[in-house]
């Protein structure tokens, strides 16, 4: 099979499309033929060795975490899904044709294969910070950098939870982010006063990690009352830095609800093949996304 694989850390060129064996499930596994695969933040920051402390891995190494596809195989003890039913979830390598997953979920109707694998990982993220900032119904959230997948997820994870929502980003994502329910502003000079202007904040949550902790702070009042999942340097300023990953078994079923109720949507701004990793990991750097990209096989 074709795979997507690293033998040393650093720039996008040290991606390699090679041919590798066939991977196989084992306990309490399935392997799928891989229709799609997200591209996340942490794939390129594994890739430059920066997360090696929560991510721990062996060179040469696969690449990504989240997929769609068909079950092909069904390891010992899994007894919810056959050969042939379609699926997503999370799993390790999934930049290649086929790949082993550890979580998954059936599809819901509707949904094809490249939207669905921009969901595992956002999903989980993005249940897990709102957990960890304490925000409440009647309350409003600040999300800084709002506009790409987690934040996509977040905005309409607390419009159903009846949350209301500040969100920044830039000039051309503005109405992206009132059609997801949020008040919204740009950031850049003046940003504070501008989210001050829409309303009072609760709780803030930074995932583009562009500098604005003590804003932040600022804004909320308290450094409790903000997690970042960006800036490395956030706990130096008493903000929490989330890293360890919840219950991804959870934030699927979660995800199918919302889908199935018409209440999440989160759109895929670009599709690459394999052979494009490493333009798909340069584009998912430059941030200013909107939604999610994906590998398609």
């Amino acid at each position: 099979m074709k795979k997507v694989t690293f033998a040393e850390f650093g720039g996008p060129d040290v991606l390699q499309l090679i041919d590798a064996e066939d991977p196989h499930a084992g306990p309490g596994q399935i392997r799928i033929a891989v229709r799609a695969a997200g591209v996340n933040p942490v794939d390129w920051r594994l890739r430059e060795g920066q997360v090696l402390g929560a991510h721990p891995i062996e060179l040469p190494a696969g690449v990504g975490q989240d997929a769609a596809g068909v079950v092909d195989e069904v390891g010992e003890g899994v007894e919810e899904v056959e050969v042939g039913d379609r699926v997503f979830g999370e799993g390790a390598s999934t930049y290649a044709e086929f790949a082993v997953l550890s979580a998954w979920a059936r599809m819901p109707k509707g949904l094809t294969f490249e939207e669905a694998a921009g969901y595992p990982s956002v999903m989980e993220t993005a249940l897990r910070i709102i957990r960890e900032v304490g925000v409440r119904s009647g309350q409003t959230l600040l999300v800084s950098g709002a506009s790409g997948g987690v934040g996509s997820a977040v905005l309409q994870i607390a419009r159903d939870r009846g949350i209301t929502v500040i969100g920044t980003a830039g000039a051309a994502n503005q109405g992206y982010l009132r059609s997801l329910g949020a008040l919204a502003t740009t950031y850049g000079e003046g940003w504070v006063e501008r989210v001050r202007q829409l309303g009072h904040v609760d709780t803030a949550l930074d995932l583009a990690g562009s500098g604005v902790i003590r804003e932040l702070v600022e804004l909320t009042g308290d450094p409790q009352k903000v997690v970042s999942i960006a800036d490395l340097g956030a706990p130096e300023l008493g903000v929490r830095f989330s890293g360890v990953a919840g219950s991804m078994p959870e934030a699927l079923a979660e995800a199918v609800d919302l889908i199935s109720r018409g209440k999440l949507h989160i759109p895929v701004e670009k599709s690459y093949t394999l052979a494009e990793a490493a333009a798909a990991h340069i584009d998912s750097q430059a941030g200013h996304t909107r939604g999610r990209r994906v590998l398609v096989i």
